[in-house]
């Protein structure tokens, strides 16, 4: 019997395609990054959008279940709106209760790969979500949950899946679980794929093939690419030349493990109707002293999605958030201030953030002593240290508005030095990157901001 063997791993060579594409930033297979903005603009021209507030009794198809006061679909699929019962150990705030998005069938965010002319192009999708502010933004080739490509909703297919869910149509290149926002989602997970194509692949045209370098300068805009593009491309296994880091891999992991195991946590679901503190009207259901967010509902029409008109429940946070990382150049490499942060919907409770991750005005009415740490290093940066500034949506599925001042800000010792406050730790961008080979190990406001520099968004190596 013949057995053939493979190596264990393509990284390296994955990673030099990666970086081949990453150098490539001014024009792709069929389109120059001049011209996208212009292509964008067309594919909103092309389609009727329409997005309306409406008061939560008139959502189709959702209701307040009887017993629980939960927010639940007819279909019993989707996601239901439920409450959060959370005690913590540390912070000015030790237990709350809130609403939380439950949402327990993983999702596909999906984005396929082929060579053109010896570089690696993504297809990449001008997608319409309701929370959007301007709606339409550049998304992964699929992004679906197992609700819409099982067609629940008995809509139309959901362009390019079978690449993703079919073998023998691709060649898988990234797979792995990650989570999303732990503050507003419960043990909420996505399968994040890179599938290389085997064969032509036709192009509709609400898709374009773009470099991971003309990804790059489009994450220099404002709200262009969605959370679900960023959240792939910061798991491309980039493998930066660092030999040496501040910290060795396993002393990163041992402190990781250190920071989870010592944080007490507990969390509870609990019916909506027994969320404190939060009041109910007829459009939303808030706090009374307007911080945080809010439950509020929306009617949806959209030309080029798999259904053309629905309903549903969002989140609307009530402020933008600010999330940033500081960096400091240590013997003149690169690295990063994370955070082992506790969000309470994460399945592990704990993992590594941006330095600062916060809506500042939910914190302007306790003492700075209370405040996050750097979080006033962040909003006062002098703006010769601030390496990359650019404002990108959140989840716009799920979450109307929601959108944050993400920033990469260069420090000095003074500001931040080699030995942090406890709960952070210098880490290099390879570091971080390797641990997206691994679910629940990196949020996803830190896979947006490595995102940025995966693509060369942001350089860190000098001025």
């Amino acid at each position: 019997m013949n057995v053939r063997l493979r190596p264990r791993t393509d990284r390296q060579t994955l990673s030099e395609r990666l970086r081949a594409s990453a150098a490539v930033r001014t024009a792709g297979r069929g389109m120059r990054t001049e011209d996208f903005a212009g292509w964008l603009a067309g594919r909103a021209r092309a389609h009727h959008f329409k997005v309306d507030r409406i008061p939560l009794c008139e959502l189709d198809g959702w209701s307040f279940a009887e017993k629980t006061g939960n927010l639940v679909h007819r279909s019993g699929r989707f996601f239901t709106v439920e409450g959060l019962s959370v005690t913590v150990d540390e912070g000015p705030f030790r237990s709350w209760r809130q609403p939380i998005i439950r949402q327990p069938e993983v999702g596909i965010l999906g984005i396929l790969a082929k060579e053109f002319d010896g570089v690696l192009h993504f297809l990449m999708q001008a997608k319409m979500e309701p929370g959007n502010r301007n709606l339409l933004q550049l998304s992964p080739t699929v992004q679906a949950t197992r609700s819409n490509y099982s067609k629940v909703h008995k809509g139309s297919d959901v362009k390019y899946l079978d690449y993703f869910t079919r073998p023998g149509r691709g060649r898988v290149l990234v797979d792995v679980l990650q989570s999303e926002h732990g503050s507003w989602f419960y043990q909420k997970a996505n399968r994040n794929m890179l599938v290389e194509a085997v064969d032509d692949v036709p192009l509709d045209d609400d898709f374009c093939w773009l470099t991971l370098g003309q990804v790059g300068e489009l994450l220099r805009r404002d709200n262009v690419v969605n959370m679900d593009s960023r959240t792939v491309v910061a798991c491309f296994p980039m493998q930066p030349a660092e030999a040496v880091a501040l910290h060795s891999d396993t002393e990163v992991l041992s402190w990781f493990a250190a920071e989870r195991a010592r944080h007490e946590v507990e969390v509870e679901r609990v019916p909506l109707a027994e969320v404190d503190d939060w009041v109910r009207d007829e459009f939303s259901i808030g706090r009374p002293d307007g911080r945080y967010f809010r439950l509020v509902a929306a009617s949806v029409e959209a030309g080029n999605r798999e259904v053309a008109a629905w309903s549903q429940p969002l989140f609307e946070p009530t402020g933008i958030g600010v999330t940033a990382f500081l960096f400091r150049r240590l013997a003149g490499v690169p690295h990063l201030l994370v955070h082992a942060k506790v969000e309470p919907g994460l399945q592990n409770a704990v993992e590594l953030a941006p330095t600062v991750q916060c809506v500042p005005s939910n914190w302007d009415h306790l003492p700075t002593s209370a405040r996050p740490a750097f979080l006033d290093l962040a909003l006062t940066a002098d703006v010769g240290r601030i390496r990359y500034e650019v404002v990108h949506s959140e989840e716009g599925g799920r979450f109307l508005n929601a959108e944050s001042r993400y920033m990469v800000i260069e420090a000095d010792m003074s500001q931040a030095p080699l030995e942090p406050p406890a709960g952070y730790r210098w880490v290099t961008p390879g570091q971080l990157n390797s641990l997206t080979a691994h679910g629940n190990y990196v949020n996803v406001q830190a896979r947006t901001l490595l995102s940025c520099l995966n693509a060369g968004a942001v350089e860190l190596s000098g001025r």
